[in-house]
């Protein structure tokens, strides 16, 4: 048992800490500002209005964002969002901080034996203290802690309205079928993702509920041969995780987010990764007919009846980006372009486009470059040079 001495050491030494903590922490900022200086936190993201990515950046501060599951996937998709300055960001989790964890990323030694939530939210804070971060420590696969995960992305958006997005981040299909049954019945739009066991694939997922396949349109095997999930994992065996994977994941996954909250580029219904053959299949899943969720078909009727111009997705259109310098002379091409490229030039990759063209080979057939001989005399190669 630590002596008085010792424990009082210790509180002075996290004293210490928190004052340091505080004497580093940057205050809070009323407006997002485009000014290109240093001290700016927004400067960087700013700049994507001036270039015609973003029309008006700072509506992100009107957006809320709720991540379920804050592991090596949720842990960086918050922090990602907590960067680009979200205005309301709901974590979910109740799992505690393991050395295990260290080989991802976030999360660091000392916070071991704190709540993931809580941990994270004190990182979070630190880095953006103008992000609003609500922490629930609870598992939402239980029936009491489901109706608490219901009325938190129902009521817990800005001004009391339901969240903008819901991100799953969860590593196992009870607690994707809850997120699943939840956005179905609240009407949701949530984006599910994943890694694979071997940690060199993953995926995310945008469900549109009526218009996009929901989690239980397509069931997974568990599903499709009734396996109680929990037989499927072995005693003393683990999943691989590498936090190279789970970065790539959480950054599509954020990137998606973005794009959707913001209206600018096009939103990957379904994008994969391939980390063995940097392989990223996209594609559309349509929602099953039959698909065992009631709220998911109810969806789905409301979503035919709407009228034809409802249904069509709205993308701003993304102005052309102006560089303010071009030094280097750098020129992109359409892939379209049918310029013709001389036989002799070397082939360019496709959107390149050569800087100097290769000089074209003489046409006059009676011009004949002389030939040397391995055996040729010096004096036989002296008239030789005299007759070029």
């Amino acid at each position: 048992m630590a002596s008085a001495d010792e424990i009082q050491k210790q509180i002075e030494e996290l004293q210490n800490k928190l004052d340091s903590l505080k004497k580093n922490a940057r205050q809070k900022i009323d407006k997002m500002s485009s000014e290109v200086k240093d001290s700016n936190p927004y400067s960087r993201l700013m700049a994507l209005q001036r270039m015609g990515i973003v029309k008006e950046y700072e509506r992100i501060r009107t957006k809320s964002v709720a991540v379920v599951g804050v592991g090596g996937v949720g842990s960086v998709t918050a922090d990602m969002l907590t960067r680009c300055g979200i205005g309301k960001l709901i974590l979910f989790d109740y799992d505690k901080v393991e050395l295990a964890n260290m080989n991802r990323l976030f999360f660091t030694p000392d916070q071991a034996g704190l709540s993931k939530v809580d941990a994270a939210a004190k990182t979070l804070n630190f880095i953006n203290p103008d992000v609003t971060i609500l922490t629930n420590n609870y598992n939402i696969t239980t029936v009491d802690s489901f109706t608490k995960f219901l009325d938190a992305i129902k009521t817990g958006g800005i001004d009391g309205q339901p969240v903008d997005l819901v991100l799953s981040c969860v590593d196992n299909f009870e607690a994707r079928m809850a997120i699943n049954a939840g956005c179905n019945e609240l009407n949701l739009n949530w984006f599910e993702s994943g890694v694979s066991e071997n940690a060199v694939s993953g995926h995310i997922q945008f469900i549109k509920p009526g218009e996009l396949a929901c989690f239980g349109c397509a069931p997974p095997l568990v599903v499709a041969e009734n396996i109680d999930e929990k037989t499927l994992k072995r005693e003393g065996v683990c999943a691989a995780s590498l936090p190279t994977t789970m970065g790539i994941v959480a950054g599509m996954l954020v990137q998606n987010t973005l794009k959707y909250l913001l209206n600018f580029g096009n939103v990957s219904n379904y994008l994969g990764y391939n980390a063995l053959i940097d392989f990223f299949p996209r594609m559309d899943l349509r929602p099953n007919p039959q698909c065992d969720d009631s709220w998911c078909r109810q969806r789905q009727v409301e979503y035919q009846a709407k009228p034809k111009e409802e249904k069509e997705t709205e993308v701003e259109e993304v102005q052309e980006v102006v560089h303010e310098n071009n030094d280097w002379g750098i020129e992109l091409i359409s892939e379209d372009n049918n310029e013709e490229i001389k036989p002799n030039a070397p082939m360019a990759s496709s959107g390149l486009k050569h800087a100097f063209e290769a000089p074209v080979a003489s046409q006059q057939s009676n011009t004949i470059a002389p030939t040397v001989s391995d055996d040729v005399s010096l004096e036989e190669l002296m008239e030789q040079m005299k007759s070029m």
